[in-house]
Order: structure tokens, then sequence, then C-alpha cells
């Protein structure tokens, strides 16, 4: 009986597996092949082999670990998202803590979002859905206590704001200080009383002027800037 293993749906996203742990590989693999929409192209031990891999493969999304030999997650991110990109993917970091130090990191590197290694099956396929459509997993329970713990790494509020800022109008603001909350497009409609696409052009402005990729990104310099401070509603 001939194998199906590698049929490809002509809509599937390409998932690569980075984790220098045969056996979470493994357990992700089992989750990811038992949707239709979803096929895992190839597993990699390392930082360095998923560059291969990614060069080789050309996946849609990559399931990266943080800590791993030779080269670690955050390394990794930053070549396969960085100018010298070859390919569409995009990086879903896996933490085994939600408070990882390195997760900061590789957001700042590129990645599109985080997860926890032991989040639910079905959380782990939305976010995989979320990020091969372009958009950032951005968790606002998680994302919070994260950039909480780096309170006093980041800036108090009263430095003066940067320059960049000074390019967006009042209402790429407020749509900027909501994305750093965490809000999604549809919640940001419903707190400032537009639509959802009225959303989307102002993100999508935010991002052009201040030269960054995707609402991550965005969530990150609103807290390093000093425009959002950690703890602050």
């Amino acid at each position: 009986m001939p194998s199906d293993e590698f049929e490809v749906h002509p809509v599937a996203i390409r998932v690569l597996l980075v984790d220098d742990q045969p056996l979470l590989r493994t357990g992700f693999r089992m989750i990811l092949e038992a949707e239709q929409d979803l096929v895992v192209v190839g597993e990699a031990g390392d930082g360095l082999q998923a560059l291969d891999q990614v060069r080789a493969l050309q996946p849609d999304v990559v399931l990266m670990d943080i800590r791993m030999p030779r080269m670690d997650g955050v390394e990794a991110t930053r070549q396969i998202t960085g100018p010298e990109r070859n390919g569409p993917a995009k990086v879903l970091v896996l933490t085994t803590f939600d408070l990882d130090e390195y997760v900061v990191e590789a957001l700042r590197a590129g990645a599109s979002g985080f997860l926890l290694k032991d989040a639910p099956a079905n959380e782990l396929v939305q976010a995989i859905r979320v990020v091969a459509g372009g958009e950032a997993m951005l968790a606002p329970s998680i994302t919070r206590r994260l950039l909480d713990k780096y309170a006093g790494h980041l800036p108090s509020g009263e430095e003066s704001l940067p320059d960049t800022l000074g390019t967006l109008t009042e209402r790429e603001v407020e749509v900027l200080k909501l994305v750093a909350r965490g809000l999604s497009n549809a919640e940001i409609a419903a707190d400032l009383f537009v639509s959802e696409t009225t959303v989307k052009t102002h993100v999508g402005h935010v991002l052009t002027k201040l030269g960054l990729r995707d609402r991550v990104q965005a969530a990150v310099y609103a807290y390093e800037s000093g425009l959002v401070r950690p703890g602050a509603q």
C-alpha cells in the first residue's frame, strides 16, 4: 500500500520543527500532521541545521526552540528573518518557561511570536495558522508578564520619546499603544469605535513609518521607546 506521507495539499502550511529534543519533535509532528492544512516538511536539532533546512525546504513557519547547541534559536531566528532571508519563513518561538529571558531577544530578532511548549494542541495549531497568515502571535497575558519582568531594562518614561514617533498621527499613536497591549484588530476597532479595515490601515501605516515588520516588533518598540510603560493600562 503506497504511503501518502509526502503528499501535500496545495494550500497546506509547510512547517519546520526545530528542537534539540527528538521526543518533543515527535510529539509536535503527531499533533500537526493530524491537521489537513498543516504538513511537517522537516526537522532540525539546532540552529545551524535549521538554517540549512530553511534554505532547502522553504517552510512557511518554523517552530523554533530557543536553547539549543551550536546555534541558539535567537541567532537562527535573526538569520532566517533578517535582510538576507531567502524565502517566506516566519518564526514561532517555543519556550519551556513563560518568562524565558531570551524571548524578548527572539522577538527583537524577528520572531512573529512565541508559545509555551506545554500549550494545548489547539493553541499550537492556531498559532501556526495565525503566523502563516502574516499576523503576529502576541498573547496579551504572557506578553505583559514578559515586559513587566524586564521593566528595569526598559525606559522609565522620564526619557524623551524618539523622534520617529513624531511621524505618527495621533490616531496611529493610539493604535500603537493598543497593539502593545496585545489587542487584536477587532478589539482595537471596538475600543476606538472604527472599522476593522480602518485599524488594519492604521497598523500598516505604523509599521511602514517606524520601519517595523510586524505587530510583535511594534509592541516591543512601544515599550522600548517609553511610549508604553510596563504595568501601565
